[in-house]
Parts: structure tokens; sequence; C-alpha cells
């Protein structure tokens, strides 16, 4: 189970939440330019039922046909990936070993179905990742994925490749597969998996990570097994967070409730 980070990594937190204050000011210029908040609002609702009611629309990328729902993932949902992947990086990392200069110049992030870029950036940054290299077929999450990178100060790119069509890195990387398992075809899903484990196998650090609520990943026992039959880890995870300012008007307004975020984890290789 997840638990309250200590009083060792506060300084780390200060930095984290300047840097996730600074993207969402740049990203609401970005969005909201061309929305007004009841707009927003209204996308975000709609958006919400799609991951609730309609997740088959997930799959087709219906989820982001409009540009609306665009805006309201990638100015709420993409910064509460942040938060919560930012706070699993410190639980799984509390304790290892400050990176050396010489990995941390050759070890890169790969986020596996980007979306925006939200996640691998989190990792990236509690890593002290080189780079992040986000992959998604949707053109406009490799664009925004791509403007994440920067305005968050990391180096990174994006290409548009299938999840299953990724190819390893021959030096060791961290992958990272947030939040898009549970999106995929039955069948795109299963062509990852045997690729995942494979590269754990093979010296890379492996980060699947998933909402808890079990409807959302009937997958989830196979892969949780083979976790634990290979030496990985298996975690659920519950923080307690205050939302920036923006992100708890839109969960209010949108009648949502995120004061604790959520999340499961499968690690391979730590």
């Amino acid at each position: 189970m997840g638990k309250s980070p200590d009083a060792a990594t506060a300084v780390n937190t200060t930095t984290t939440d300047d840097i996730l204050d600074r993207w969402l000011a740049a990203a609401s210029e970005r969005y909201l330019a061309d929305l007004t908040m009841p707009e927003l609002t209204r996308a975000l609702r709609a958006l919400s039922s799609c991951y609730v009611e309609r997740r088959s629309q997930l799959a087709s990328g219906q989820a982001l046909a409009s540009a609306g729902k665009r805006a309201a993932f990638a100015l709420f949902y993409a910064p509460l990936h942040f938060i919560t992947v930012d706070r699993i990086a410190r639980e799984l990392l509390h304790g290892d070993d400050e990176p050396s200069e010489e990995s941390r110049l050759s070890r890169i992030t790969l986020d596996l179905g980007c979306g925006t870029g939200a996640a691998g950036a989190a990792w990236a940054l509690a890593t002290g990742a080189a780079r992040v290299e986000g992959y998604d077929i949707n053109p406009w999450a490799a664009r925004e994925a791509r403007w994440s990178y920067h305005a968050i100060g990391l180096k990174g790119s994006t290409h548009r490749v299938p999840i299953d069509q990724v190819r390893r890195q021959k030096d060791p990387a961290d992958m990272i597969a947030a939040f898009v398992l549970n999106e995929l075809a039955d069948e795109t899903r299963e062509a990852v998996r045997p690729a995942l484990f494979q590269a754990a196998r093979d010296g890379h650090r492996v980060l699947v990570v998933e909402p808890i609520a079990k409807g959302a990943a009937r997958w989830w026992a196979d892969w949780h097994r083979e976790t634990l039959a290979e030496g990985g880890r298996a975690d659920e995870w519950r923080f307690s967070v205050e939302l920036p300012e923006l992100l708890g008007r839109l969960d209010r307004a949108a009648g949502l409730d995120h004061r604790e975020l959520t999340a499961r984890t499968l690690a391979l290789g730590f």
C-alpha cells in the first residue's frame, strides 16, 4: 500500500510542484484562449462519462475526438496522471542510491502510449533521466507530448508508433505504460505483454500503472501473477492530495472528487 512521502522528499516535492504549476499555467494559456470555463467543464463531464460508462470509445480514439475533450484531458486528467506517477515514483524509488551522473546521462524513459506525456515526464523527472521518448498513434497526443516535455523542461521526442511495435533500447531504459493498457484492444495488449516481460529480463525497468477500478482491467490478474513469478512487485496506491487551484475548480464543477488519487502498479527490474 502506498504511504505518505516522508520529510526526506519534501525538497523534491516543492520542486515538482513548481514544475507542475508552470506547466499548468502554460497549458491553460494554450487551451483557454479558445474555450470558456463552462465549455471546458461540460467537455470534462463528457470525457469522464467515456471512462466510466462508454469505455469502448477509448480504444477507437473517440474519447478525444473534439477540441473540448482534448482540452479537458490536457488540463485535468494529464496533470492528475503526472501527480499520481510522481507520488508512485517517490515510493518505488525511496531508499535508492542517488543515480550517478553517468547513469543519468545514459538512461532514458520510454513512455508507451504516452498521451500528452504527463506520466513519462513525471517518471523522468523523478529518476533524473537524460531524456524521454513518447510513443502514441494519436497525432494530437504525439504533438501534445512533445510540447509538454519542452514546457516541463525535459529533453524529449515523440514517435507515432503503435505500442506493440515499439523497439526496445539496447542500453538500460525505463519503460512506463501508464493508464494505457486498459484502453487497448485485447489482442494488442496481449501482443505487448511478452515484450514487456522480456524487456525486464534484458535489464530494463518496467512499470505498468492502471486505475484501481477492477472493471477497467479484467486482464490484470494474469499480468499480476506473471509479474510476481518473474520476481517483480505489485502495489495499490492511495494518496491524499491538495489539487492545484485549476484542477480543484474543474473537479468540483464537474461533480468529481479527486482529493484522493489511486492507482495500482506492476513493477519489474526494481
